[in-house]
């Protein structure tokens, strides 16, 4: 198998306070049509529309917003839209999909053209990096004969399964980028949960992992015994490591069971606002509000009520939770 080539040629560098020299490009026209294809015909030559766009909100006489942005004051908004195609997903919205995801490739386009102001890389090396990295790494489906391949090249050329494209990628990544620790590829930056079920999911191709399920929740158990014993010896800092190790063991359990963590969470947390919400409709209707806001005029107060200032005793709260769970079993029933 050949090398892996670079992603993309060296490019001339200019000073960060001069943007390079950019050869003559077709200016963006805002009153030009922008024909769309039908899906089945539609290639991503369009992409050359918003590259245009952007040169324009960049240029002299753009868009002052813009043109003050930098890598570093983008980086929120990368997360942010990145975060918006993942709740577009799970509302299984298809045009809310559609436009977060060009949301999010703005941003990549915004990003490589502040490269190609400052003569580092621009959206066609991004374009072609990518390309690179995948044909390289799909050997088993861009087989090309290659006279120069030796035995070792024959392990790449089939895949039974998933498993083994997974396996052959971080093979085929160390031949690419030379020898690393294997979870030096998994952002810090990552979602907590996100990260912890990617490190288990590293670890496992190398047999560093539990045989089954069955291993993995036992060490819930045991990390489980371990913070209580934190607990109970009122160790804050021992606390909370041993949280955090029991929840790293969840993850793992997750994973074992197929489960996203992140995924799971995420649910529940969405789960729980919407019985919050209910709680919190009934709180107003009956009582006026929470505690410290103003009570409403009622003629006779409602079961539970309680003195301006005061919290609603927990098991009126727990009353309208109850309800918010039975609509939703009666909504999916």
């Amino acid at each position: 198998m050949p090398e892996a080539k670079p992603a993309f040629a060296a490019h001339s560098k200019a000073s960060p306070s001069e943007p390079a020299a950019l050869e003559p490009l077709a200016a963006f026209d805002e009153t030009a049509p922008r024909v769309v294809a039908p899906i089945e015909r539609q290639d991503g030559t369009t992409l050359a529309r918003l590259v245009g766009v952007m040169r324009r909100l960049l240029a002299p006489g753009g868009c002052p917003w813009d043109r003050e942005q930098t890598y570093e004051t983008l980086r929120k908004y990368v997360l942010e839209e990145a975060c918006e195609v993942i709740d577009a997903i799970d509302s299984n919205d298809r045009g809310a999909l559609r436009e977060e995801l060009g949301d999010l490739l703005l941003q990549v386009v915004f990003q490589a053209e502040l490269g190609r102001r400052e003569g580092s890389f621009a959206i066609d090396d991004v374009i072609e990096g990518i390309i690179s990295k995948l044909v390289y790494r799909h050997p088993h489906v861009f087989a090309v004969a290659n006279p120069q391949a030796d035995q070792a090249d024959a392990e790449f050329a089939t895949a039974a399964d998933a498993d083994a494209v997974l396996r052959n990628w971080e093979k085929l990544k160390v031949r690419e980028k030379g020898r690393r620790g294997l979870l030096a590829g998994v952002p810090r930056s990552m979602p907590a949960l996100t990260r912890a079920q990617r490190i288990g999911e590293k670890v496992a191709r190398v047999g560093f992992d539990w045989e089954s399920a069955q291993g993995s929740r036992v060490k819930v158990s045991e990390e489980l015994a371990e913070l209580d014993a934190a607990v109970l010896a009122g160790n804050t800092g021992a606390i909370e490591e041993e949280m955090g190790d029991l929840l790293f063991a969840l993850v793992n359990l997750s994973r074992h069971l197929k489960v996203d963590a992140e995924g799971a969470l995420r649910r529940a947390s969405d789960k729980f606002t919407r019985r919050f919400e209910h709680v919190e409709k009934r709180v107003q209707e009956d009582h006026g509000g929470w505690a410290g806001e103003a009570a409403r005029d009622a003629v006779s107060p409602a079961p539970g009520s309680r003195r301006p200032g005061e919290h609603l005793p927990l098991e009126v709260l727990d009353h309208y939770w109850e309800e918010a769970k039975r609509a939703e079993r009666q909504a999916g029933s």
